[in-house]
């Protein structure tokens, strides 16, 4: 195990109910918010409407900011700085999922900075400040409800990039498990492939002697397995709602689950490259990369992957090799994204080979990605042919 340091500032207020304690928790940080949400589902469930009335009735000034996109857009962010700066924002609330809470992230680290926030992105600047954000989580996926990252995409540039910093963690996070019943299937199905990605980026490592954080990651995805279809068959169904939203969280909040663990965020950084030019949802994408990802990398360490398919999975040994079991493993990881209804190749999108050379360049154009088997750009370009 790696020495490691773990600070998460993020308060969580969980359960049915949550959301109607909201007045209280902005009022401690300002007085004139910059409400942030997507394509209007806050509106159509009367969330937009319950959100205002509380603002309202403590006397705290609302400017809204809506139609964030699904993958958050670069010009969504400049527009959200700007009227931070004009109307004297001094608080951001994130209402929605994982594209939201990050675009309010950016927008509060781009309003005390002087250039262009998307100089974070691209490591040309360091964040030294940010306005202060809450969320109300209304998609279990991201965990950026209780992180310091974000995800940006520069629509013009066909860019899509990550950053972190400390000053991005929200200071709270309502999380109403309710709130998800609503959440169309295929919206669910990404999330449930995007909470089970973020536990594969961090179990697969090549560091040693790490029990406990691998069997943390090897219970969020049980749970998430044993949830998924519960929720699917049955959206209302609070319990497995739950612990879905809950499993999203730890899936994804500052590397509790993986500390003193060394991390991997290749497969993450492939699908970047896909949905900064074809714009297709996050989960879906990382549903198409990650068991090529597997079947390409596997031989750096099979036992870890015959692990998981032993703990996970439940498939018995029978004198198999590990890498035997391996390979059964990623077979039952593609089977079950198929059986939820999770896209399986780029063809399902219509994605031929055209920009495969760009997306393969600009994977690595910072350097190569990955530890569990560091890759270049002939790796990318392997794993994305795999894709097709």
């Amino acid at each position: 195990m790696n020495s490691f340091s773990f600070h998460n500032p993020t308060e969580i207020y969980f359960g049915e109910g949550t959301a109607d304690q909201l007045a209280e928790k902005v009022i401690r940080y300002g007085s004139n918010v910059l409400l942030v949400y997507g394509g209007g589902s806050i509106k159509r469930t009367g969330l937009h409407d319950r959100v205002a009335k509380q603002l309202q009735e403590a006397d705290i000034r609302v400017v809204e900011l809506g139609g964030i996109e699904p993958n958050p857009r670069l010009t969504s962010v400049h527009k959200g700085i700007e009227l931070c700066r004009s109307e004297g924002i001094d608080f951001i609330l994130a209402v929605g999922g994982g594209s939201v809470i990050d675009a309010a992230k950016a927008i509060a680290v781009g309003v005390p900075y002087e250039g262009d926030v998307w100089d974070f992105l691209i490591h040309k600047a360091e964040i030294r400040g940010a306005l202060p954000i809450g969320t109300i989580l209304t998609l279990s996926a991201t965990g950026s409800e209780m992180n310091g990252s974000s995800v940006i995409s520069n629509w013009e540039e066909k860019q899509k990039r990550g950053f972190g910093s400390s000053y991005m963690y929200p200071r709270f996070s309502i999380l109403d498990p309710t709130l998800t019943f609503t959440v169309p299937r295929d919206q669910t199905v990404n999330g449930i492939v995007d909470i089970m990605s973020h536990v594969f980026e961090q179990y697969f490592s090549l560091t040693q002697e790490t029990p406990l954080q691998e069997r943390l990651c090897e219970s969020i995805l049980l749970t998430v397995i044993e949830n998924a279809e519960r929720a699917l068959d049955k959206p209302d169904d609070y319990a497995a709602r739950a612990n879905l939203m809950w499993c999203g969280t730890l899936a994804l909040n500052g590397g509790l689950i993986s500390l003193g663990m060394e991390n991997d965020w290749s497969s993450h950084g492939i699908e970047h490259e896909i949905s900064a030019i074809y714009d297709i949802p996050h989960g879906a994408g990382l549903s198409i990369v990650f068991p090529n990802w597997m079947k390409y990398v596997m031989d750096e360490r099979p036992d870890r992957f015959a692990q998981y398919a032993v703990r996970v999975w439940g498939i018995e040994s029978n004198g198999r090799s590990d890498r035997e079991l391996a390979l059964a493993g990623i077979e039952a990881t593609r089977h079950f994204f198929t059986r939820i209804g999770a896209p399986s190749t780029l063809a399902d999108f219509g994605i031929g080979d055209e920009q495969l050379d760009r997306m393969a360049y600009e994977a690595v154009r910072f350097g190569p990605i990955g530890s569990f088997k560091m890759l270049n750009q002939e790796d990318v370009r392997a794993i994305l042919q795999l894709c097709l």
